[in-house]
């Protein structure tokens, strides 16, 4: 089959290699109908995860048709459309039953390393390098979904392919920001970053009964979209003080809480932005937390962030003094995709949230690297690049 690799840092190549097989009872194959890329694949991309390998298929956020499953599937049948989380769990290890699905203990067959990075093993994630399973990943014309009956899901009638696309990652992802930030009715939220996950955080938000939502970033394209298909404010970080803005909009206290969304190569302005990219190119630090400062420094005392963007190790000059003093509610996860998936679903089909504008170039699969260079550079308005196999 074809499928888009990763051959070096900044480097991809579309090339024929072998088709996914049942290693399993309880994996599924998936054809796949629509991958897309993803802010956090292009770390990947820039070479700040480790362990990847040259030929390792790409994608994590994809959905399509089942057409073998494993003799131990019960749920899932071979004909069925569905949407699977971009993360693996077995759906039944301690962590799975509390339904901390990124954290399931069986999901990720290679623990060692983020044992020894962060004290304790996370689950797999498909395409995201050997340190998180070594899934080859969706990219491709077909792929291999490990635990079927857990981690794909149906996709209800009327519901489009494009739009059921984005409730694999970008949608849960957000949700899961947005639900375990603590948000209540009556909350204002500022959200870091319009790109997907930050557009399904801020309609997250909103449908959880926050009465003001605010999304900062400096992209007038994907400012347009969380105006138009979000329905929230925004602020231009380009333009504006964002410190003295969101103090503004909320009579001096800050947001109730704020969700970060962007992740270790977040761009800002000043010196504090230069010091984090010289650091993070010299590898002083392997992330840049630039957003994530901003927001430490924004919310109201008392109040509550979500570290929601991808970071990988250690940063400088964090604001723990802030933390403690201000007396925040810090929290971060991967998202817990099992747990929300089937309400997104319903209420993509119930109108009540929109993820197709996201698509904004469907490309063939074999155009992928012109799709993820547009993706990165953010030519023609690219929220995200969108591959078809097959055509």
């Amino acid at each position: 089959m074809r499928a888009l690799t990763w051959t070096g840092v900044n480097e991809t190549s579309v090339e024929t290699v072998d088709d996914p097989t049942i290693l399993n009872d309880q994996d599924v194959i998936v054809k796949v109908h629509l991958s897309t890329t993803c802010g956090s694949d292009l770390h990947l991309l820039g070479g700040y995860i480790p362990t990847m390998r040259s030929g390792d298929v790409l994608g994590h956020e994809f959905m399509g048709e089942i057409v073998e499953v494993g003799s131990g599937v019960r749920k899932r049948k071979v004909g069925e459309r569905v949407v699977v989380c971009s993360f693996v769990a077995c759906g039944r290890c301690w962590y799975c039953n509390h339904e901390l699905y990124s954290l399931c203990d069986n999901g990720n067959p290679n623990p060692a390393l983020t044992e020894t990075l962060w004290g304790s093993p996370i689950g797999g994630c498909f395409a995201y390098s050997h340190a998180l399973g070594g899934y080859a990943g969706s990219h491709a014309e077909y792929i291999r979904v490990p635990y079927g009956d857990h981690g794909a899901f149906p996709v209800p009638d009327g519901v489009s392919d494009e739009a059921a696309l984005f409730a694999s990652d970008a949608a849960p992802t957000g949700w899961t920001g947005a639900d375990l930030a603590g948000i209540t009715p009556g909350d204002t939220v500022a959200v870091w970053g319009a790109g997907g996950v930050g557009q399904m955080a801020a309609r997250a938000a909103m449908l959880l009964g926050a009465e003001q939502v605010v999304v900062i970033d400096q992209l007038p394209e994907r400012l347009d979209q969380v105006r138009q298909h979000v329905g929230a404010e925004i602020l231009d970080f380009a333009q504006d003080d964002v410190l003295a803005e969101l103090k503004e909009r909320t009579g001096g206290r800050g947001p109730d809480v704020c969700i970060e969304a962007v992740g270790m190569e977040a761009d800002g302005t000043g010196a504090q932005h230069l010091y984090d990219q010289v650091k993070q190119q010299l590898r002083l630090q392997t992330d840049r937390p630039t957003a994530l400062r901003e927001a430490i420094y924004a919310c109201r005392k008392g109040g509550s962030v979500f570290s929601l963007g991808v970071f990988g190790g250690l940063v400088d000059k964090f604001p723990l003094g802030a933390v403690m003093n201000k007396g925040l509610t810090l929290r971060g996860a991967q998202q817990h995709g099992h747990r929300y998936i089937p309400m997104i679903l319903d209420r993509i089909a119930a109108g009540e949230l929109h993820t197709e504008h996201l698509a904004t170039h469907v490309l063939p699969l074999e155009q992928g690297p012109e799709g993820y260079e547009m993706f990165k550079s953010k030519d023609d308005g690219c929220v995200r690049a969108v591959f078809r196999p097959g055509t």
